[in-house]
């Protein structure tokens, strides 16, 4: 190239007219020293320009693979830092091989049939001794042509197994069979994964409503058999409660019958607990000795006696 130039401007100082007779070896010399110059001047801008496009440097986390206009791509990765290239026949081409996120968002049957809406975030990067198989296969955008397609296969097969159910109850397991499928698949593009994981997760709004439904009805059973039990506690309290009562009045009525005295004595806690209700109030009220019980030397006895006969045969 800088030959052509040097030739260019050769033939532009030798169509420069000359200056009069007696000046024409002075005027051709100078010509032929501009001539010179301009020549001189384009190899060194030649120079430079070569000095400075044969070198590239690779930043950190990136790799380069070089393409040769006589050989094609060179099988040699070059790694971080300062490398060399020949001008104008080899072009580096610099790849990022950092982990990168993608994220897909697919809608997938379950093994029920339920509708799922599932996205999948997967961190990624490409295996950097194959770049140059990465570039001639795939070129700079190879995860926007791999990627999406094979995580929509993976998540709808593998979510094709799992009842919708156990999509929550196992979603451990159901992210581990999705790495594991997109793993598999991945490797044959040498690219590496380096997580994979389901970071949403949802079902059609009828088979919402119809697990809130089931959990509202479970909830209603659950109360209802909780007052089940309540009533039968409280049944069992009752009866427990007639039977002292029962068992009361038996004991109350032997009693009687051994000892005639014990009812005296009940009139005489009945009375005491009448004088006390009477004493504490702030009202004065005026009673008969029979209504309050303490006539307890008169004769109460026989009177209480007379109405318990009138009232057997009555």
């Amino acid at each position: 190239m800088s030959n052509q130039f040097r030739q260019a401007f050769q033939r532009m100082s030798q169509n420069v007219p000359n200056m009069g007779g007696g000046g024409g070896g002075r005027g051709g010399g100078a010509a032929e020293g501009a001539a010179r110059a301009i020549g001189s001047a384009v190899v060194a801008l030649g120079l430079g320009y070569g000095a400075y496009n044969s070198v590239f440097t690779v930043q950190g986390g990136h790799r380069a693979v070089m393409y040769n206009r006589l050989m094609g791509m060179k099988d040699t990765v070059y790694g971080e830092g300062l490398n060399f290239n020949i001008p104008w026949f080899e072009r580096p081409i610099i790849y990022d091989i950092r982990t990168r996120p993608v994220n897909l968002q697919t809608l997938t049957g379950s093994k029920d049939l339920q509708m799922v809406t599932m996205a999948i975030r997967v961190l990624h990067k490409p295996e950097p001794n194959s770049l140059v198989w990465i570039y001639r296969h795939l070129g700079k955008n190879y995860d926007e042509r791999v990627l999406p397609s094979i995580m929509n296969e993976c998540a709808k097969a593998v979510v094709a197994r799992y009842n919708a159910n156990e999509l929550l109850t196992k979603r451990e397991l159901v992210s581990a069979d999705i790495a594991r499928e997109l793993r598999t698949r991945s490797s044959g593009f040498k690219i590496l994964l380096d997580d994979v994981a389901i970071t949403h997760l949802s079902f059609s709004p009828e088979y919402a409503k119809a697990v809130e439904a089931k959990q509202v009805a479970q909830q209603d059973a659950e109360r209802a058999k909780y007052v089940v039990i309540g009533a039968q506690q409280e049944k069992k309290t009752i009866i427990t409660k007639a039977r002292g009562e029962a068992e009361s009045a038996s004991l109350i009525g032997t009693a009687v019958k051994k000892n005639p005295g014990f009812m005296k004595l009940r009139r005489i806690d009945a009375a005491r607990d009448i004088a006390d209700i009477v004493a504490q109030s702030g009202n004065k009220v005026y009673l008969n000795a029979d209504s309050l019980l303490l006539n307890l030397l008169g004769d109460a006895d026989e009177k209480f006696e007379k109405s318990v006969g009138r009232s057997r045969w009555s």
